[in-house]
């Protein structure tokens, strides 16, 4: 069985022991089966990891003995954030999911005119909380050892007032800009992409007026969960780590 990777909230040092967390313990010893003398690694969203041993073993419950650490990274030299207005239903899960996976260092979730999704405080801080969860469980997956930043949801006018870094695209089937076409000398790429029926042209012109430069993927148009999810990649394989 491959060694589970477990995120932590708490600090880790080489020497320590721990307490593992309520749900992460039930992971380990509910579903994996997990027992004494077990091998695990742990990550605190700080950079690297430790490799670790299971100590004590309860059902539900869970200690580990923290072993050396290990200067891990398997993060891109380009740092990317996206942001993207929310859409329905499940969809922010797995753009979340996704885009932790392709190496994102930020999602900023966005109030844009099309977007349907209404949210009171509680509910969205409950929100934001879950996708952080999400992107927590993809970087277990996928060996990041430190977590994107899930930014808490604000209105696209707000963001745009604060964003003034890098290189920043907004994505638009109406664009015939190209991103292989483009030259980046930066190493933070900011990717603003509407919700279901896009963002609105007076959005765009705002983005535009904040430095957004307009950017095509291509001649077909993609679902508000494809299309940055595409752009990343391409992004990532002509001035990060892919391809």
């Amino acid at each position: 069985m491959r060694i589970p990777r477990v995120f932590t909230t708490q600090p880790l040092s080489a020497g320590g022991t721990i307490q593992l967390e309520v749900g992460v313990a039930r992971h380990l010893t509910s579903v994996l089966r997990m027992v004494q003398g077990q091998n695990v690694i742990l990550f605190d969203g700080r950079g690297g990891e430790y490799n670790a041993e299971l100590i004590c073993v309860k059902k539900g419950a869970a200690r580990a003995k923290v072993g050396g650490f290990v200067d891990t990274e398997r993060e891109s030299p380009l740092k990317i954030e996206l942001a993207i207005g929310i859409p329905r239903g499940e969809r922010m899960d797995w753009i979340v999911q996704k885009a932790t996976e392709l190496g994102v260092t930020g999602i900023a979730p966005l109030f844009t005119e099309r977007c349907e999704v209404k949210l009171n405080a509680e509910r969205l801080e409950k929100k934001t909380r879950h996708w952080q969860q999400v992107a927590v469980s993809a970087c277990e997956q996928c060996q990041r050892n430190t977590l994107p930043v899930i930014q808490p949801a604000v209105s696209l006018e707000r963001y745009l007032s604060t964003t003034n870094e890098g290189l920043k695209l907004v994505l638009h089937h109406r664009s015939s800009q190209r991103l292989d076409e483009m030259r980046n000398q930066n190493n933070h790429v900011t990717l603003l992409v509407g919700p279901e029926g896009g963002l609105s042209e007076r959005e765009i012109s705002l983005a535009n007026s904040t430095g957004f430069s307009p950017l095509s993927i291509g001649p077909r148009v993609l679902r508000t969960e494809t299309a940055p999810l595409a752009a990343i990649s391409i992004i990532q394989s002509l001035w990060g780590d892919m391809g």
